[in-house]
């Protein structure tokens, strides 16, 4: 006698019922319900289900130790922002909004002095100071707090994108506090870049008729003990793509001016809030 469609969705998932772990047999059997779901909603047809396993596959050959397809197809997909707001939104409304990491955040970046400059390659930006205060949610400023920065240069690539060009920590750096919980570094103004297309996850963007571009942003981690670790951004209020960033990262509280100072050098201004650990 045949199996129908529920039925063998109902057996797969009491199969998983054995599950030692708790939370895999809740996530596994769960997945297993929405995924044949989504197989009967669209009814897949044998030649789309083989399609998709060939995409999934080209994109698992694409990643290496500098690049990750999976991160790219999770953040253009927009599940990247969803886990974000998922784990973070209890803290957004008085705490710095957070926002994706990106694929090309690289750990151990330089230590660097208050106010130095991280740029180590004459790429034509413009010259810029990204400064402000990190302080808890009633105010107070919090000193030796760590903000670890990286953005991409003028030419739209970060550093891990141009080994043989860029030195490998350009515009990278991690910077501490002073005794006012202010921070300032000396970089270039970013600008909007296409994340890699060359992939299979550019191609999917060509084949749903979207762009690949991001806003100009540059990203921070902030960090404190004692206190909720942040992963966020600053956007150019002048940028393309503000409305359209291709990985859904732009929120309206993560967008600031760089704004001439007296010495003709652009000042962007961004304070940093950060929650106290739960």
């Amino acid at each position: 006698m045949s199996m129908t469609e529920d039925e063998l969705t109902a057996v797969v998932v009491d199969r998983l019922s054995a599950t030692p772990d708790a939370r895999l047999r809740e996530i596994t059997q769960s997945l297993v319900r929405h995924l044949h779901a989504f197989a009967k909603e669209v009814r897949l047809t044998d030649e789309e289900w083989f399609t998709g396993i060939q995409f999934l596959t080209a994109t698992g050959q694409m990643c290496d130790d500098v690049r990750q397809e999976f991160i790219l197809l999770s953040d253009t997909l927009g599940f990247s922002s969803l886990i974000d707001v998922i784990n973070h939104s209890d803290v957004e409304a008085l705490a710095t909004e957070p926002t994706i990491l990106g694929p090309f955040y690289v750990p151990e970046s330089p230590v660097r002095e208050f106010g130095a400059s991280m740029v180590e390659y004459d790429d034509g930006g413009e010259a810029a100071v990204f400064r402000g205060v990190v302080t808890d949610t009633a105010g107070n400023p919090l000193s030796g707090a760590m903000l670890d920065v990286w953005q991409n240069a003028a030419t739209g690539f970060y550093a891990v994108q141009q080994p043989d060009m860029q030195p490998a920590t350009n515009l990278r750096g991690r910077y501490i506090t002073d005794e006012n919980g202010r921070y300032e570094i000396r970089t270039v103004r970013p600008v909007p870049y296409p994340i890699p297309a060359d992939g299979p996850v550019g191609k999917l963007l060509g084949a749903t008729g979207r762009h690949e571009w991001r806003a100009a942003h540059i990203h921070v981690k902030a960090s404190k003990d004692g206190y909720e670790p942040l992963t966020s951004h600053v956007f150019d209020r002048e940028s393309d793509y503000l409305d359209s960033d291709t990985v859904f990262g732009v929120k309206d509280s993560l967008i600031a001016d760089f704004i001439p100072g007296p010495d003709g050098i652009l000042v962007c201004e961004h304070d940093i809030t950060l929650a106290l650990l739960k």
